[in-house]
């Protein structure tokens, strides 16, 4: 069912996919795609069709078609009400429900969309959407991408001339205002119905609507909170126009109504069913350091806080800031436990609860620890989002999760009053009332600490604590390989992180622990570890110093230092700077370990050195799986003498499973997985302490698990291989496979290569043209930067096209290769494609 102002061609790319799919052995789904009376070809009535007539409209149709069912209804702006209308109406027939950006509820305290109210407007309502047609060009225009002419030439086709319009006019006066409205009992009606649908649902959404609001759909997830929920970030009102919505709805019918019923024991949605537990510890790795206390490790009853509750009659410090006002602060396990305790209880008091989710806009420090432990040990459920997303990473991060409050300092909060971000307010700085009141500020975290510490003395307790299946956190990707995604973790999930790296790493109570990476940072009080993070701005891990890293080392008495690959290669730069007394802190590290992209074995030996007594590892793994596999430093140099393509980057870590999906011709991942050796493919990985699901992203889900046999697995997005002896190598991302006349080609084993010439600093290979025929170029960043880019000088080509091993169409030459948003050592190839193809194709010749 189409809204206003569409018709049923709205539609034809799912008539056409259905036809597709039922050709190719697949259920087969009769399409009925219905023009509403006034609207498209139907007839025109000249009466004023409010919703209780447009419901029993297409119940009268259904009737006369004699469907018997089973039906599945699938609806677009107010066609979605009118929909779900009719699914209310005929719970008999209807096996499962979807939408397209609509909405079954106007909230009271909210007003009505700025555009809709200024549609509604008596000097507007008839020559906005009537006498011109102005309304329907607005909508047309706001597709995303741009729609092609003939096809808002096919959307106009009905509505040529006012006398084709009134049902236009009609369906926008016909919006529910207030209550006084005479369509307002139907919608009052059809939104209690909806809640008590128990079939299948799908609620697809389109975040850059101006008039479905996000809240809409939070609404419709209240209503229906088993539902499937993809949001298509970039995506706008007219969603079937701007993404493929066709091949999603039929996926999840395939999914969910393989036979047009569910299927006997099918799963529920991702948002409702159960999550897996740990059930047991792995096996120790091989050289493992284990902790003096590793009795709790791998009871998945063990909560995140646990430690807390164990050492909060310790004095000794838990964390230690350096960069904290009037200079290195420590803050006791006594009194980190006694601060959450409070943090907690006050939560409670200003109506935070369970399952509420709480955005938090603070850096790493004591500030932060606390409230993340507070939410967790109350059940609320924490959105972490890194501040190197930027301000329009962010923006899509905090509106995609939509938390009920949001905690920050006052840069996150200037922010979310700026940009619109929802939540309640409580900021972890006092404020002037003047300033309180702008930023929209309900509370202070003082505040809410006095609120509870008053409860806690008079006897109150804190509320049950959440079980292991209860979700716990949404931790958002870097968006490196895209929009950034909220990644949904479990309880028992994190708990199963937490133990994996002690059984990993021995990191345990007693251990002093340098965290430069935001996860451990966070992770090192559920460890029992002291835990500090070093002086630099968080979103920049190149500001970091040796210097930093040495005082950090030895306020904490550090044993362990946790670094980025960014992070490593300033620390290293900047070693001249070290005094004699740094480099005797330095001395103290056993372990060193690196993360978030490979970590060059020139870089970790330059790090080593630094750090002469400690043992080197670079853990791989994703924000979806923290600790995936692990190698050290010999391990690195060993498998760089094997001349292997890709990075190697060791073997399976504790409790983990890696298997690859082989690659077709076209570089589809495909096919029955393996851990045979020297099979290229898709890296597949299956852990306890893998992530549970994406936020309300179902399609991405299901790409991520599709032909995983494991629950607890994840198509990682990566290609590489396993060797003989069991060691993981990554040959790039899956999105960057070049697919050539003489086969597939992954981009790192030819990187590595061509790094290997003198003058060339670092390299990348991508490809160009149609599937299958793609020609490969290399683009590389010279040892003395170039002024501006262009093609290679004839020697350096004639070298390169010789350490390639590939056939290389083109070498190209740029000052710097430009690096994705939050890792500078990822190359961002995606990027590179598009501008090569543009330059080789006569294009200017800027800087990609």
């Amino acid at each position: 069912m189409h809204g206003n102002p569409t018709w049923s061609y709205l539609w034809r790319s799912v008539a056409q996919r259905t036809l597709d799919v039922a050709r190719a052995g697949g259920p087969a789904w009769r399409v009925v795609a219905v023009d509403q009376l006034d609207m498209g070809f139907s007839e025109r009535t000249g009466v004023q069709r409010g919703l209780a007539q447009r419901v029993a409209d297409l119940g009268a149709l259904t009737d006369a078609l004699a469907l018997t069912g089973p039906v599945v209804t699938l609806g677009h702006d107010w066609g979605g009400v009118v929909s779900l209308g009719w699914a209310v109406d005929h719970p008999d027939l209807v096996v499962g429900v979807a939408t397209c950006n609509t909405a079954v509820h106007q909230p009271g305290d909210a007003s009505i969309p700025a555009p809709l109210r200024f549609a509604l407007s008596p000097g507007v309502l008839g020559r906005g959407t009537v006498l011109t047609p102005a309304f329907l060009e607005t909508t047309l225009a706001i597709a995303h991408p741009k729609l092609d002419r003939a096809v808002a030439d096919a959307f106009r086709a009905p509505y040529r001339g006012a006398a084709r319009r009134g049902g236009i006019g009609g369906f926008v006066a016909d919006i529910p205002v207030d209550s006084a409205h005479p369509s307002a009992p139907e919608l009052d009606r059809i939104a209690a119905g909806v809640a008590a649908l128990d079939v299948p649902a799908l609620l697809l959404w389109g975040p850059r609507d101006p008039v479905f609001l996000e809240r809409y759909l939070d609404d419709l997830l209240r209503r229906l909170p088993h539902a499937d929920v993809h949001r298509f970030e970039g995506a706008g009102h007219l969603l079937p126009e701007d993404v493929d919505v066709a091949g999603t709805v039929t996926d999840w019918l395939g999914d969910r109504l393989p036979e047009g019923t569910v299927p006997t024991g099918a799963e529920p949605s991702l948002q409702a069913r159960p999550s897996p537990r740990w059930r047991g510890a792995p096996e120790p790795a091989g050289g493992a350091h284990l902790p003096a206390d590793t009795d709790h490790v791998g009871d998945a009853s063990r909560p995140l806080w646990a430690a807390l509750d164990e050492l909060r009659d310790d004095d000794g410090p838990a964390l230690v800031e350096m960069a904290a006002p009037g200079g290195v602060r420590s803050v006791s396990w006594r009194l980190l436990a006694r601060r959450v305790d409070e943090i907690a209880a006050g939560l409670g008091v200003v109506g935070v609860r369970a399952g509420d989710r709480v955005s938090l806009l603070v850096t790493p420090g004591a500030d932060l620890t606390a409230v993340l432990y507070a939410c967790v040990r109350i059940g609320a459920v924490v959105v972490v989002a890194d501040a190197g997303l930027g301000l329009r990473g962010l923006t899509r991060a905090v509106r995609g999760a939509r938390p009920d409050w949001i905690v920050g300092a006052l840069p996150g909060l200037s922010a979310a009053r700026a940009l619109g971000w929802p939540g309640r307010r409580i900021a972890t700085v006092a404020l002037p009332t003047v300033a309180r009141r702008a930023l929209g500020v309900s509370h202070t975290l003082a505040e809410v600490a006095r609120a509870g510490a008053v409860r806690l003395a008079a006897g109150g307790a804190l509320p049950d604590a959440p079980t292991p299946d209860s979700t716990a956190a949404v931790l958002f990707t870097s968006g490196s390989t895209g929009p950034a995604k909220g990644v949904v973790y479990t309880h028992g999930q994190l708990g199963a992180v937490r133990d994996a790296l002690a059984t990993q790493y021995g990191v345990g109570t007693g251990t002093g622990l340098v965290a430069g990476f935001a996860p451990f940072a966070l992770l090192g009080p559920a460890l029992g570890a002291r835990s500090v993070a070093p002086d630099m701005d968080v979103t920049s891990p190149r500001t970091l110093t040796a210097t930093a890293v040495a005082e950090a080392v030895r306020a904490a008495d550090a044993t362990v230092v946790f670094l980025s690959p960014a992070a490593i290669a300033n620390v290293v730069a900047t070693a001249s700077a070290l005094t004699e007394g740094d480099r005797t802190a330095l001395r103290r590290v056993e372990l060193f370990l690196s993360a978030g992209a490979p970590v060059a074995d020139s870089l970790l030996a330059a790090a080593t050195e630094l750090m002469p007594n400690a043992t080197a590892h670079t853990p791989y793994g994703m924000t979806e799986g923290l600790l995936m596999t692990d190698v050290d430093l010999e391990g690195v140099r060993a498998a760089a003498a094997a001349d292997a393509s890709g990075v190697c980057v060791g073997v399976p870590a504790a409790g983990v499973t890696v298997r690859i999906a082989p690659l077709d011709a076209r570089g589809a991942a495909t096919g029955v997985l393996t851990d045979t050796a020297g099979v290229t493919g898709e890296i597949v990985v299956a852990a306890p302490h893998v992530r549970d699901h994406y936020d309300k992203l179902w399609r991405t889900d299901r790409a991520s698990r599709l032909g995983v046999d494991d629950a607890r697995g994840h198509r990682t997005g990566d290609v590489g291989h396993l060797d003989e002896a069991g060691r993981l190598w990554v040959e790039g991302r899956l999105q960057h496979v070049v697919t050539t006349p003489e086969g597939v080609l992954t981009p790192v084993g030819p990187e590595q290569r061509i790094e290997r010439v003198p003058g060339v600093r670092r390299a990348a290979v991508t490809g160009i043209g149609p599937e299958g025929t793609q020609q490969v170029v290399a683009v590389v960043e010279t040892v003395a930067p170039q002024r501006r880019p262009g093609l290679a000088p004839p020697s350096v080509a004639s070298a390169v096209r010789a350490a390639a091993g590939v056939p290389v169409a083109a070498v190209l030459v740029v000052p710097v290769l430009p690096t994705d948003v939050r890792h500078n050592s990822k190359i961002d190839r995606t990027r590179l494609g598009r501008w090569a193809s543009s330059v080789l194709a006569g294009g200017r010749m800027v800087r990609p």
